[in-house]
């Protein structure tokens, strides 16, 4: 049988889910919420499933398997806490968005709260659900990187809002600093310097140095100040015997080899490729679902999902 699915917040991301839990042959998409009446309607119209205004009136008349929590709210991290305690405490396991709460106290407690209850909560780190970063992990693990020395990431767009000084930190780089740890494990020491853009109020752009546990060093270059239209991501990893770049999310995987003159170059296959970013979210999504099958364990858990907001909370201080 297939697992029962509700998606709660049907802005964009939330009908994006929705599409995806429809393609999975293991999941059956059964409702949809919103507090937006209007957002709502269109979902339920879009999904041919019911729709609720009341998260717990749907948890309870539809006893779903697994819930999306794609709400946003300040930060696009505030409105992640409730829902996610309401599916939690109604026996259901949660995909979130990230950050996983833009309140790390609120965090602690969600992820805490699923570990209490045997239930698998996971964030939608999608940055790392792509044939290139699957590609250079399984290269580090075949031993061709050797020990890792240093990871350098970037990531920048395009977004003129302006909320807490610290929203660029809490809203986008839960990405960045999930896939720095994802390839350079944990991070225990933070250093942060951050600039305000041009007629900014918000610290939209940030330099974070770290230190990984294993004593391998890495920097974070972000920015809410740059062009959508080109590239947005870059990752580097160097170990003692090779280097691997991976650029912009999906789109090409170099390793350099430390001690040989020639290179792996891994392209964005037409076939069998990412045709798009939202793709990542399908990858992202299908993964969850098939561990949820599988009784775990999850890839870009809670637990991960709160280590990433640990950093950042770090780097703000």
């Amino acid at each position: 049988m297939p697992l029962r699915v509700c998606v709660i917040g049907m802005g964009p991301i939330g009908n994006l889910h929705a599409r995806v839990y429809r393609d999975d042959a293991l999941a059956q998409l059964v409702g949809v919420c919103d507090r937006d009446a209007q957002r709502m309607n269109a979902a339920t119209q879009k999904h041919d499933v019911p729709g609720f205004a009341d998260a717990r009136a749907m948890l309870d008349a539809l006893k779903p398997d697994l819930v999306s929590v794609t709400t946003g709210g300040h930060e696009y991290g505030s409105d992640h806490y409730e829902p996610t305690m309401q599916a939690l405490d109604a026996g259901c396991h949660v995909l979130g968005e990230k950050p996983i709460s833009n309140d790390i106290v609120q965090a602690r407690e969600m992820v805490r709260e699923a570990k209490e209850r045997n239930l698998l909560l996971g964030v939608n780190l999608n940055h790392r659900f792509t044939p290139a970063a699957e590609r250079a992990r399984q290269l580090q693990e075949d031993g061709l990187l050797g020990d890792v020395l240093f990871v350098n990431m970037a990531l920048w767009i395009d977004n003129p809002n302006e909320s807490s000084p610290w929203f660029h930190l809490r809203a986008l780089h839960p990405h960045s600093i999930d896939v720095m740890r994802y390839f350079g494990g944990p991070i225990k020491r933070v250093q942060a310097f951050m600039h305000k853009g041009p007629g900014r109020d918000i610290w939209s752009n940030a330099s974070v140095n770290v230190q990984f546990e294993s004593g391998a060093v890495g920097h974070l270059t972000g920015s809410y100040d740059a062009s959508a239209f080109h590239p947005i991501e870059r990752c580097e990893v160097a170990g003692g015997d090779g280097r691997f770049v991976i650029e912009n999310v999906y789109q090409r995987l170099e390793f350099f080899p430390r001690k040989s003159p020639e290179k792996l170059v891994v392209d964005n296959p037409i076939m069998g490729g990412v045709a798009s970013f939202s793709e990542t979210f399908r990858n992202r999504i299908f993964r969850f679902v098939e561990q949820v099958e599988n009784g775990g364990p999850l890839d870009a858990s809670g637990e991960e999902g709160l280590a990433a907001q640990e950093v950042i909370e770090a780097a703000i201080r």
